[in-house]
C-alpha cells in the first residue's frame, strides 16, 4: 500500500470519476487506474464499481476510505510538524567548551546569539577535551569548541582559527622587549604551566620538545590568570595563545616566532549527526564571531 494509491482512490471518490481524477492528480488515467487495480489485488477487495462512464465504491471501498483520508492527513500532519520544527527559533543547542577558550570567545559570542535568538535555549559546559568528546558521543551536547589536535575518526571538524602563542615574561625579563623569540632563546628557564588534562599544556610541551628544550616547571595551575600572576612574581615564565593574553596582568607578552607555535581551534560534532535550526545558526555564528580579533 502506497500513499499515492490512497490519494487516487480519494480523488476518485470525490470526483465520481477515474479521469476527473487523474486530472485532479496531474497523471495519466491509465496509470491512475493500473495503481488502484494493484491497491485492490493488495487488500483482496474491490474499492469501486465501474459502471459504464460511472464509478461507485463499493461496501469495502466504503470501509476503506475513511481510513485512506485518515492517513494521507495524519502524513500532512507529521510533515508539517517536521517542517515546522527544523524553521523554530525555540530550540536547544548543548555546547561544550575547552577551559582555556570558555572565558575568552564565549562571553561576547553568547550575548549575540541569545539578542538574536532570545527563545532558543543554550547550555554551555566548560570542561577538558576528553571529557567534552564522551559528551559529544552520548549526545549530552550538541557540539564542542576544542583546540587541534584531535585523532577521533568519529568526529567532524569545522575549523574556526587559528591564533598565535606568546612568551609571558616578566617585565624585567632579559628578552621581554623584544618583538619576538624562538622557543630554543627559552632553554634553561623555568616554567609555569597549565595541569594535566589540559590540552594546551600538552600543545606547550609538544612545541618545547620540537624546539628541543625540556621545561623545568616550576608551578602548576589551572588557569591562566594564576600562571601570569606567577610569572610578574619572577617565579617562572609561561606560555600562552593569544585570546589569553591579558594587559593588565604585570607581565610581559612576546610572540613565538617557531612554526609550531600555534593553536589551532574548531567545532566539533558527531559523525552523522542531524541539527535543528537553531544549532545550525549557533555553528554558523560561532565561526563569524571567532575571526573578530583581538580579544
Amino acid at each position: 500500500m502506497e500513499f499515492h494509491q490512497l490519494r487516487y482512490v480519494c480523488a476518485i471518490a470525490d470526483t465520481g470519476s477515474f479521469s476527473r481524477a487523474a486530472e485532479r492528480c496531474q497523471i495519466a488515467q491509465p496509470s491512475l487506474s493500473q495503481q488502484v487495480l494493484k491497491l485492490e489485488k493488495d487488500l483482496g477487495a474491490k474499492l469501486f464499481d465501474r459502471l459504464g462512464r460511472s464509478v461507485r465504491l463499493t461496501e469495502a471501498g466504503r470501509v476503506f476510505l475513511p481510513y485512506a483520508r485518515s492517513i494521507l492527513s495524519q502524513r500532512e500532519t507529521a510533515r508539517s510538524s517536521v517542517v515546522d520544527k527544523c524553521a523554530d527559533v525555540r530550540g536547544s543547542v548543548a555546547v561544550g567548551v575547552i577551559p582555556t577558550i570558555a572565558p575568552y570567545l564565549m562571553p561576547r559570542f553568547t550575548m549575540s546569539f541569545t539578542k538574536k535568538y532570545p527563545e532558543a535555549k543554550l547550555r554551555i559546559v566548560e570542561e577538558t577535551t576528553p571529557i567534552l568528546v564522551e559528551n559529544l558521543r552520548d549526545l549530552s551536547i550538541d557540539l564542542a569548541i576544542l583546540a587541534l589536535p584531535l585523532r577521533h575518526k568519529d568526529l567532524q571538524m569545522f575549523p574556526l582559527l587559528t591564533e598565535p602563542l606568546f612568551a609571558v615574561l616578566p617585565k624585567k625579563h632579559p628578552l621581554a622587549a623584544t618583538k619576538s623569540l624562538a622557543l630554543k632563546d627559552l632553554r634553561g628557564e623555568s616554567f609555569v604551566m597549565l595541569r594535566d588534562g589540559h590540552c594546551f599544556r600538552d600543545l606547550s610541551i609538544a612545541a618545547c620538545t620540537h624546539a628541543r628544550i625540556t621545561p623545568r616547571i616550576a608551578f602548576e595551575s589551572a588557569q591562566f590568570s594564576s600562571l601570569f600572576g606567577m610569572v610578574a612574581a619572577g617565579v617562572g615564565i609561561s606560555l600562552a595563545p593569544e585570546m589569553a593574553i591579558d594587559r593588565s596582568a604585570d607581565c610581559r607578552y612576546v610572540r613565538l616566532s617557531d612554526a609550531r607555535a600555534t593553536r589551532t581551534i574548531v567545532a566539533a560534532i558527531l559523525h552523522g549527526r542531524s541539527f535543528n535550526r537553531v544549532q545550525q545558526a549557533f555553528l554558523r555564528g560561532l565561526s563569524t564571531a571567532s575571526q573578530l580579533a583581538p580579544y
